[in-house]
């Protein structure tokens, strides 16, 4: 196997790691809330902590990437990761696991910079572009821990043995990509050397917001496309999952692709198609109705969306650790923000209204790379485009 290869399969991990973690325990969210006998309000607070903790630690992010390095950051929160797992199986009360949630956040903030920050390095160090297919991990990893949650309930439910189970499959995925982990980071521009505050540049404020309408527009298919189906289409109940479902295989599949696509028309082109292609079959159907054109509309946005963040992180990471930093910073406010902003739009409109505002945070995000210069493709070898793109 290539040095490539081992290597991509490693920082291929961390995304599948990060994306099963969070799936494992969001998945036993109802005999979490039974076992600590939560309201319905005490529930929101339970899923908004982690969040919470994603949010603040981006300053501390900064700091600890610059001193330790992306590979011991990403091995030191995953190790974190995995505590908290097994704390969240044996919690006892409410406050307590309202703080193991916050430190969970604390650790999803900082695996998600470092493990960007390895694969743009990946891309920087082998001239390859990869970053697609690692974000197909992260939704490869939700979806087996979903898998895994399901297997297990038809056993047992009982939290501790899942999550046992869950835990010792996260220790062994991270010990056997700590060997082909990169040692390397990007450089940071000489202009940020040596400064501990440094005033967001015009760069990092447009791919800060890019990033957090991206974000809002995808965290909005899982939020309320099946509400809208249900409310606005009128959709049978069996149906009401498939808007997920066509969204995040889309995405998937369209990620897997992806590379190759951004080594023959550039970055910058992939993420102007991708997020017109997004809002406008969004708005088309929602301006068509019904609950066919609802599902194709969500499937334009699982693919025009799914090179989107990718191609972000990378122009981010490209730019040193901060910018990296604050783009994920913004990829967190825009998850937190969105289901609530939009909600605010349903309450004072209507659902259709605030779907439609979905559509328009895609070409928002349209607009806030239009004036980015991003570098032109690389010419390559027909044999490595096709490479890339498997």
């Amino acid at each position: 196997m290539s040095e490539f290869r081992r290597s991509q399969l490693a920082v291929a991990a961390l995304f599948c790691f990060l994306g099963f973690q969070y799936s494992t325990w969001a998945a036993r969210i109802p005999a979490l809330s039974d076992r600590l006998d939560l309201t319905p309000g005490e529930v929101g607070v339970f899923l908004l902590a982690a969040g919470v903790g994603a949010t603040v630690s981006f300053p501390l992010v900064a700091r600890l990437i610059a001193v330790l390095g992306s590979r011991r950051l990403a091995l030191g929160s995953a190790l974190v990761l995995v505590a908290a797992l097994a704390g969240l199986a044996v919690v006892p009360t409410y406050p307590l696991a309202l703080g193991i949630l916050l430190v969970d956040g604390v650790a999803v903030g900082c695996l998600n910079v470092a493990m960007n920050a390895q694969g743009a390095a990946l891309e920087a160090r082998y001239e390859r572009n990869t970053m697609a297919k690692l974000h197909a991990l992260f939704s490869g990893g939700i979806f087996g821990a979903a898998l895994l949650a399901s297997g297990v309930t038809t056993f047992t439910d009982a939290v501790p043995v899942h999550f046992a189970i869950a835990g010792a499959l996260l220790l062994a995925l991270i010990l056997a990509a700590r060997p082909a982990l990169l040692h390397e980071d990007l450089p940071t521009p000489a202009k940020a050397a040596g400064r501990r505050w440094i005033r967001p540049s015009r760069l990092t404020t447009w791919l800060g917001l890019a990033m957090l309408f991206t974000t809002i527009t995808e965290g909005a298919m899982t939020d309320w496309s099946a509400l809208y189906l249900e409310k606005v289409a009128h959709a049978a109940p069996h149906l009401l999952p498939l808007g997920i479902a066509v969204t995040s295989a889309m995405m998937v599949t369209a990620r897997l692709f992806a590379d190759g696509w951004r080594a023959r028309w550039g970055d910058k082109r992939i993420v102007l198609t991708g997020g017109t292609v997004a809002g406008a079959g969004l708005a088309t159907a929602l301006l068509a109705g019904g609950v066919i054109p609802a599902l194709a509309g969500f499937a334009c946005v699982g693919l025009g969306m799914a090179a989107v963040s990718p191609c972000l992180y990378v122009a981010a990471a490209r730019e040193g650790s901060a910018t990296l930093t604050m783009a994920a910073a913004m990829s967190t406010t825009g998850l937190l923000a969105g289901p609530p902003v939009l909600g605010f739009i349903a309450e004072g409109t209507s659902l259709v209204w605030a779907m439609g505002a979905v559509a328009v945070t895609a070409w928002l995000a349209v607009l806030c790379v239009v004036p980015i210069r991003w570098p032109q493709p690389t010419p390559v070898p027909a044999d490595q485009t096709e490479a890339a793109a498997r």
